[in-house]
């Protein structure tokens, strides 16, 4: 009754302020009750008949209008419709150009004469692809509303319905309102890793979810620009986790740059604050999951207001999408100044490791001296993809080129003086490349990007290496003296990848989407194609190709060339066929792994990183070691991946690198996370956090799990401690690991996973050890093999202690042939090689 009494109040004087604002008025305000022959009120807005056409145009052949009476319609909005048998479409003035509400109407009105619960639903604007054949067909649902935000440049937008072969399509009704340009940046953070991502005024975006925190529902009526809020307990992870708190809307102070546009005052008077999930540790995480679809990209909005402290300061916590840190020690009054001051960030993420699932959680900061997190109010929003499309593939390309064909005649005038134009510039950049060539005076070429120290990689070179094997003139790069390795041209890339087929998608990291390749000669690859919008892409593209050019060791994956043609950035890898080592420890139905597998796959990590710390003339720490960098060829073979984020050691003066924090959160090493000092034992630390996946074949962080078990390094550290991690690996090793093997691992990970960098082992120490681990389990198979097959019973032989402090691996191996380490190592376990006897 309480907390019944209290929504009721917040809710009274939400009204209140509500109804003494001034609320938004939007320049362009289109509210169309498609087939209705007189106006309809719904939520406080007339919606007039698509019949008045007075600043918008509806172009139909064919089509059939439909109203009912029919009072089970889910509100009056419903009740008429208009039917297409052919492609039609409306087109509305615009007077303000800008990001526009779209919303649309669907409910298949029984007594129409037509089975409108199986009519497929496209729906397109002149750039974007918003529905794709959706049906009612087989769903629960009796109506549909969808919102999305689109960025009209021109002076019209055309809202075009396209029924499918022989069918037919429909709507009830539609909106298109002017948003406030502020409304979304262009820019957002995106989290993977954590990198500005800019070009948001360039997509579409649609609503996903919208959710009040410890609020009740607010519909369009408490909303200046029309939107609806939910209540969040439904998608709470655990309901007793959370308690919702709130203020009255009257103290709510909006900032400069935050507004009630921005939401209203009934969100930032309520959230859900940390309640009592009945766990033993206090600090655990608030969680949230939704559902989403894995192929897009999301922007998040999260909304926070501190309404729960009585003093600056008290509240610090931390907040987190998927497996990512978005915010890290989070003081709300200190980012906005005060109390009850609204602030929001926008962030950019996927979904959770590829599956459908998407977390967001709040948590106290372990540092903070209260044990609290607040979140009030949060957005999630699909992206458009490459080919402008909400809803999967564009299947409606020649319908949009037919509308784009529609533009001005103008258009083609221009189109004939730039064509002109470019052809003379085109000329003149060719004059310029071959005299730029001429010159001896020039050490280098000029590079439109690059600015890098030339190394040879003799490993990858091809007999293309120096210039495109199809056209060498396609670029005016000459990389004859680069030897950066092979000079794609754009249109090669296209080939190779069958121009960019989906199909063919490896997967997607921040830099952008990894495609299977052919080459022409046959020899597959893996190709990164780098994000335009992304800012992230211009730093990586020049460290990945820094890096991996002076870099060859057998267990890194190397690279074979790039192409910087058509402002792309794509980079060509050797191709590895059992792609990341997460994808064969848990989310997919790739068959387990033995302990001898993952052993020898550690084994070749740590020897890839090993000779990034110690082969080359400075070190290199990678700064990003986790389990989908760590790739396995056809004979799993382990290889480190994606440098882009990799980092020049320190020199031997220096004990760190000074250097802002990046990297993925759950792999962070806690002390360069505090101190932002970087050093080789960062690697260290990621690396043994990757030792307890493959034991417990999970993810670094799983926020829908208890809050002791979230963090794997944590959990698995005091099972470590008691001697028992058998009790938490993977079920499909119980009973197939030696004992000693498993409890020299464990004491491994322990030590990389030590709290201070100086007590963590070198990365050579870690190979050693792991090395020892897989003689253990060797010779544990093979006595057991004797035990079963001979008829002399053998007693246990006792292997010779080995001493841990000495580091085997790093005697005099050389910085270019990675074949003297493993001599080193062969020469070191000589005695276990052949563990049935000397």
């Amino acid at each position: 009754m309480m907390r019944m009494s209290l929504v009721i109040a917040v809710v009274f004087f939400g009204f209140i302020v509500h109804g003494s604002s001034a609320a938004f008025n939007p320049v362009d305000s289109f509210l169309i009750a498609c087939g209705s022959s007189q106006n309809v009120s719904f939520q406080g807005q007339a919606f007039v008949p698509d019949s008045f056409q007075s600043s918008f145009l509806l172009k139909s052949e064919g089509d059939t209008v439909f109203s009912a009476t029919d009072f089970s319609a889910p509100s009056p909005i419903y009740r008429s419709l208009r039917i297409f048998t052919e492609p039609s479409s409306y087109e509305f003035d615009i007077r303000q150009k800008g990001r526009h509400w779209v919303r649309l109407y669907f409910h298949p009105l029984p007594n129409s004469g037509h089975d409108l619960r199986s009519a497929p639903l496209t729906v397109v604007t002149e750039n974007f692809v918003l529905l794709n054949n959706f049906t009612f067909k087989n769903q629960n649902q009796s109506y549909l509303f969808k919102e999305y935000i689109v960025n009209v440049t021109s002076d019209s937008l055309s809202i075009n319905f396209v029924p499918s072969n022989n069918s037919i399509t429909f709507v009830n009704a539609i909106e298109v309102v002017s948003v406030p340009d502020y409304l979304i940046p262009d820019q957002a953070l995106d989290l993977s890793p954590a990198t500005p991502f800019s070009g948001l005024s360039e997509v579409a975006l649609e609503t996903i979810y919208r959710l009040n925190m410890g609020g009740p529902l607010l519909t369009p009526q408490n909303d200046t620009l029309g939107r609806t809020w939910e209540n969040d307990v439904k998608y709470l992870h655990v309901n007793s986790s959370a308690v919702n708190v709130s203020a009255s809307p009257g103290t709510i102070k909006y900032p400069p740059g935050v507004t009630a546009e921005t939401a209203p005052n009934l969100v930032y008077a309520t959230a859900e604050a940390m309640g009592n999930p009945n766990v033993a540790n206090l600090n655990f995480n608030v969680t949230w999951v939704f559902s989403v679809d894995p192929s897009f990209v999301y922007l998040v909005r999260l909304h926070f207001c501190d309404i729960v402290s009585m003093a600056m300061n008290d509240l610090v916590f931390n907040v987190y999408i998927n497996s990512d840190i978005a915010i890290a020690s989070l003081d709300l009054s200190s980012k906005t100044g005060g109390l009850a001051v609204p602030y929001y960030k926008d962030f950019i993420s996927n979904s959770s490791t590829n599956s459908s699932t998407m977390y967001v959680s709040v948590g106290p900061d372990v540092m903070a001296n209260t044990a609290n997190a607040i979140l009030n109010g949060l957005e999630i929003m699909k992206i458009s993809n490459g080919a402008g499309s909400l809803d999967g593939p564009s299947p409606v390309d020649g319908f949009l080129l037919k509308s784009r064909s529609k533009k001005s005649k103008t258009g083609i005038v221009i189109g004939s003086v730039v064509g002109a134009a470019v052809a003379m510039g085109f000329m003149a950049l060719c004059w310029w490349c071959f005299m730029a060539r001429k010159s001896k005076t020039s050490t280098h070429p000029s590079h439109p990007w690059l600015s890098l120290p030339l190394y040879g990689n003799s490993q990858t070179m091809t007999k293309g290496s120096t210039i495109s094997q199809k056209s060498g003139t396609a670029s005016c790069v000459s990389l004859a003296s680069t030897n950066l390795g092979r000079l794609f041209t754009f249109q090669e890339i296209m080939d190779a990848t069958n121009k960019f087929d989906e199909s063919l998608l490896l997967g997607v990291g921040g830099f952008g989407k990894v495609y299977k390749g052919t080459l022409d000669d046959g020899i597959y690859v893996a190709i990164k194609r780098g994000n335009p919008r992304s800012e992230q892409g211009l730093a990586e593209f020049h460290t990945e190709i820094e890096m991996l050019s002076k870099l060859r060791h057998r267990h890194l994956v190397s690279l074979i060339g790039y192409c910087d043609e058509r402002s792309e950035m794509v980079l060509v890898y050797e191709y590895m066929a059992n792609g990341p080592l997460r994808s064969h420890l848990y989310g997919t139905e790739l068959p387990s792994l033995s302990w001898k597998q993952r052993l020898e796959i550690c084994i070749g990590a740590a020897r890839g990183l090993h000779y990034l710390h110690t082969g080359a003339a400075q070190s290199i720490i990678h700064r990003d070691v986790k389990t989908t960098n760590i790739l396995l060829d056809e004979n799993f073979v382990a290889k480190v991946a994606d440098f882009g984020l990799s980092k020049t050691g320190p020199s031997l003066d220096q004990t760190h690198v000074s250097t802002a924090v990046k990297g993925s959160f759950g792999y962070l090493d806690p002390e360069y996370f505090r101190r932002q000092q970087l050093t080789e034992k960062s690697d260290v630390y990621s690396f043994g956090v990757v030792l307890m996946e493959v034991l417990c074949s999970r993810p670094a962080l799983n926020p829908v799990l208890p809050r002791e078990q979230v963090n794997i390094a944590e959990w698995a550290m005091t099972w470590q401690k008691k001697g028992m991690l058998d009790h938490i690996m993977d079920p499909a090793l119980v009973g197939k690991i030696s004992p000693a093997s498993l409890r020299k691992f464990g004491e491994t990970a322990e030590k990389c996973l030590a709290e201070q960098g100086v007590d963590r082992p070198t990365m050579g120490d870690v190979l050693w050890n792991l090395e020892y681990a897989l003689q253990l389990e060797e010779t544990s198979s093979a006595l057991t093999d004797i035990d079963e097959n001979s008829t002399n019973h053998i007693a246990d032989i006792p292997l010779q202690p080995f001493d841990n402090s000495i580091n085997m691996i790093d005697v005099a191996h050389s910085g270019t042939d990675d074949d003297a380490e493993d001599v080193t190592t062969s020469a070191v376990f000589s005695q276990l090689v052949n563990p049935r006897g000397r």
